[in-house]
């Protein structure tokens, strides 16, 4: 989804896990604590030098500035109330927002053969207004901390046909099977797994039209495509073409990237959404935010072929009575669907006047 909107990490509904930038994962709203932002961060293993310091909001700017100045390689924001009665928890923010709380506990790492006195010196020039005398500095050991959440994405299945299977490892027994549909992924530094239930979710939807011959031959919009999973298994399913959609730089080149790696370069665009041609499509997916789906309701709506199919999912429990209400000017045989805390709604474009297939 649009990196303005689509701020669900795929480990979310877990404590502290927001963030503006970050590692390999996927991001939702939902979660607590925790804000990374990534520089020049190596993928070769290597020690740290970790400095930790607290601040508020109000100052949280002149300290980020200053440590990314002197060459921090990620600098990561927890809520200093975490795991206490006064956490506060991040629950979707709306488009363009970036809430933080009220104190908050700083972490960066450096090189590990930085000199702590070094970067400590450079910190005080560079802002002497500031209390550096709080900073705490620690080695913290060799990890290839990107890499590392790879090795722990393992092959999944979704419905009865879908396999993830990491770009790096073998797939299942079961995904041998001739009508089986395997997309390789490397998630990178974009959304998309299929390790959150909004993800997995929309893969089982797309599963299930497949196995009704639903989408066999179909056009596919996926709208907000972070690592491109949704629409590269709707082409691996049977779907003829797709397009995905994504704010995100680097969503646009995971998705680009893990269509060469399953040989669908020639099915699959990307493009952002000023740059998306108007057209219609037979199956619309969109694995964004509720606020976002809000907004976008017309938009999506346009999209889709009388008759289409629509799928919205990064959902919340409990906010899925407005966008019922939202979309039902425009879909019919509307109906939900819950994985844990997180919900999915589709719905069949009504009939209209002069909408034409793309």
């Amino acid at each position: 989804m649009p990196a303005t909107t689509r701020m669900h990490d795929e480990s979310a509904g877990t404590d502290g896990a927001c963030e503006r930038s970050h590692p390999p994962g996927d991001r939702h709203a939902g979660t607590n604590g925790l804000r990374c932002v990534l520089s020049n961060c190596p993928t070769d293993t290597m020690p740290f030098l970790e400095l930790t310091l607290s601040c508020s909001e109000v100052t949280l700017p002149r300290f980020q500035n200053a440590l990314d100045d002197v060459g921090a390689m990620a600098v990561t924001m927890l809520d200093a109330d975490a795991d206490t009665s006064n956490e506060r928890a991040l629950l979707e923010p709306g488009v363009g927002e970036m809430p933080l709380w009220d104190r908050l506990t700083m972490t960066a790492l450096f090189d590990g053969g930085s000199d702590a006195l070094v970067v400590l010196a450079a910190l005080e020039a560079f802002d002497p207004g500031l209390d550096w005398s709080q900073v705490r500095f620690r080695m913290v050991e060799d990890s290839d901390w990107i890499r590392a959440w790879i090795d722990l994405f393992k092959p999944m299945q979704f419905g009865a046909r879908t396999f993830i299977v990491p770009w790096n490892q073998d797939a299942p027994e079961a995904a041998n099977a001739p009508d089986a549909a395997v997309v390789r992924l490397d998630p990178g530094l974009a959304y998309g797994s299929g390790t959150h239930q909004t993800t997995a979710l929309c893969l089982r939807w797309l599963d299930s039209l497949a196995v009704s011959g639903e989408l066999q031959g179909r056009s596919v919009l996926d709208f907000g495509c972070g690592s491109g999973i949704l629409a590269i298994a709707a082409l691996k399913l049977g779907a003829s073409h797709a397009v995905g959609v994504d704010y995100d730089p680097q969503a646009l080149l995971a998705t680009a990237d893990n269509a060469h790696r399953n040989a669908l370069e020639a099915q699959l665009a990307v493009y952002r959404p000023q740059d998306e041609p108007v057209q219609t499509y037979q199956v619309v997916v969109a694995n964004i935010l509720a606020s976002a789906l809000s907004t976008l309701a017309d938009t999506l709506a346009a999209r889709v072929v009388p008759g289409g199919r629509i799928a919205l999912s990064g959902i919340l429990h409990g906010q899925e009575d407005e966008l019922l209400e939202r979309y039902a000017p425009w879909f019919e045989q509307l109906r939900c669907e819950r994985d844990d805390e997180w919900m999915r709604i589709e719905g069949v474009r009504r009939a209209a006047s002069g909408t034409q297939n793309g």
